[in-house]
């Protein structure tokens, strides 16, 4: 049997890695301007799909910056990516984010996307351990 049929199922299986996130407050801005981060122009830019601001965007306020944006027109604008933090006590909560910006090697989200995460703790966690697993954009209405 040829090594490519054996691994071929393997490729179905979606990603998940074990990262973290933080929180930046430019994000909460309706009114900011796509122009200012890795995701604005060019053809993976999210100007060029005729979003403005980060209001603009379907998944608003849930965006941020994340790992697969490597850098200005990078592939993995508008990425979609659930994130899942577990609480000491074992609760699971989830959000799905837009990759609209840079953020290597973890992820750098809206604060109330960390909010709704962490039961609005963010501000007092600063960070936390998160899952992350890319999803389809439609999940981001994109």
């Amino acid at each position: 049997m040829k090594l490519s049929t054996l691994l071929a199922p393997l490729a179905l299986i979606p990603s998940i890695y074990a990262v973290k996130t933080t929180y930046d407050t430019v994000y909460e801005n309706p009114k900011g301007s796509l122009a200012t981060v890795a995701c604005s122009n060019g053809d993976n830019g999210l100007l060029t799909r005729g979003f403005t601001t980060f209001g603009s965007l379907p998944s608003f306020p849930r965006i941020g910056g994340a790992p697969a944006v490597t850098g200005w027109n990078s592939p993995g604008c508008g990425t979609c990516w659930n994130l899942t933090y577990t609480n000491p006590q074992g609760v699971s909560k989830s959000v799905v984010i837009t990759a609209i910006d840079v953020a290597i090697p973890n992820y750098n989200i809206a604060l109330s996307a960390m909010n709704e995460l962490t039961n609005n703790q963010a501000v007092q966690f600063g960070i936390v351990p998160v899952t992350a697993a890319q999803v389809p954009a439609s999940a981001c209405g994109l």
